[in-house]
């Protein structure tokens, strides 16, 4: 009987409350208790200390080591370029001339040939009153100027001792590269030598702006662009795939406004190009470009159908050039001054549809295409004139 008394008292105690006391969530909330143990649930592993390795090729992967590799022979036919310029040339006149104490720009270059030819990009000498070249092992050596072209911003200089065991880079078939393949940027980007910055190819078939004449400027075509990290100071470095040969000479960064450092798009002269400028550099100093002698617009869908024009591809003939190859055959310039994206435009000239039987869309094309002949060779342009079409033979000319 006590103990039936005992159990009843308890539970009239359990199921009191104070009324001075409100009940709160925390109060409220049930005992925290540890979570079931899953039938999959795995016991961790023990933890182990890294093993260290004598062999070193096991820490790399193949593609690792093939950059390896790469670097290891490549970079030793890579240069650097120290430059001194005389600015005497811009002071006023009467002004007593000044001698720089040290070099005023740099670049990067790379052997050609076991004659000790060295490329890089008119840009970086352009000017240059001292050309000094500082090698891999750290010797350094001055260098004579053989020959600058500023229409594919190349530039060849010679010097006249090389390192032992220092070889030239083989050129590849620039035509052979694919957009998306590996791309291998080596030198000395903010004077740092001998630096490896690793992309791909981004695009190919690129123009940029070049240097203009009284007349006009001309374009830089066939240029490949790439994401490999390109600063200044790579400039007239190779571009190399994972081979080792060089598809392109570094030679341009975009960059926004007020900006100078690399953002992602560069862009490297082809090898293509180097092929056929080079050799005429270090035999004649020179290159000579073909000319057509004309400015020229872009016809697209857009543009044919705001200014009512009878085809939606080619490009429009603005100013025909006297005595230029384009003017001797009588091709026909504008005659009607218009606006389009807020830049003159002149209507009215001839359009041409087609060089040598390949389809033009663009003047970049037409451009490049023209770059690949030579100096004296003929061209067959397919031109629309008065709703009319037909072919005029071209003979090109050295470019003024």
């Amino acid at each position: 009987m006590r103990r039936i008394m005992s159990l009843l008292l308890l539970a009239v105690l359990m199921s009191c409350t104070r009324p001075d006391i409100p009940a709160s969530p925390i109060a409220q909330a049930p005992t925290p208790t540890a979570p079931p143990v899953r039938p999959t649930d795995a016991p961790l592993p023990p933890i182990q200390a890294p093993m260290p390795t004598t062999n070193t090729e096991v820490a790399f992967t193949e593609y690792e080591q093939q950059l390896i590799m790469l670097y290891q022979q490549a970079s030793q036919a890579v240069v650097s370029i120290d430059v001194v310029v005389d600015q005497s040339a811009n002071l006023p006149p009467g002004h007593p001339p000044i001698s720089p104490d040290g070099p005023t720009g740099q670049g990067s270059g790379f052997l050609f040939d076991t004659q000790g030819h060295i490329v890089t990009n008119h840009h970086v000498i352009d000017g240059a009153s001292q050309i000094q070249v500082r090698f891999a092992n750290g010797a350094t050596v001055v260098a004579d100027l053989i020959g600058s072209d500023p229409d594919s911003d190349l530039a060849v200089i010679k010097v006249t001792s090389l390192p032992e065991g220092m070889r030239p880079l083989p050129l590849a078939d620039s035509r052979l590269v694919q957009v998306g393949q590996t791309a291998v940027a080596i030198g000395s980007p903010f004077g740092q030598p001998n630096t490896l910055t690793v992309g791909v190819i981004s695009g190919l078939g690129r123009t940029l702006r070049g240097p203009s004449r009284s007349f006009g400027s001309f374009s830089l075509p066939n240029v490949i662009q790439t994401d490999a990290a390109i600063n200044p100071g790579n400039s007239g470095g190779p571009l190399l795939n994972l081979r080792g040969e060089v598809i392109g000479v570094n030679t341009a960064i975009s960059v926004s406004l007020g900006g100078s450092s690399f953002e992602g798009v560069g862009y490297a002269v082809s090898a293509q190009t180097v092929a056929r400028v080079v050799p005429a550099l270090i035999m004649y100093g020179r290159y000579d470009h073909p000319w057509l002698g004309i400015s020229m617009t872009t016809i697209d869908t857009l543009f044919a159908n705001r200014f009512g024009l009878p085809v939606n591809r080619g490009v429009l003939i603005g100013v025909v050039q006297a005595d230029s190859p384009a003017g001797v055959v009588g091709l026909r310039g504008g005659t009607r001054e218009a606006t389009y994206r807020g830049l003159p435009v002149l209507l009215g000239g001839d359009i041409i549809l087609a060089c040598d039987d390949v389809p033009i869309f663009s003047s970049d094309q037409l451009i490049g295409l023209l770059d690949q002949y030579q100096v004296g060779d003929q061209v067959v342009l397919t031109i629309q004139r008065d709703g009319e079409q037909m072919q005029v033979t071209v003979t090109l000319a050295a470019r003024p």
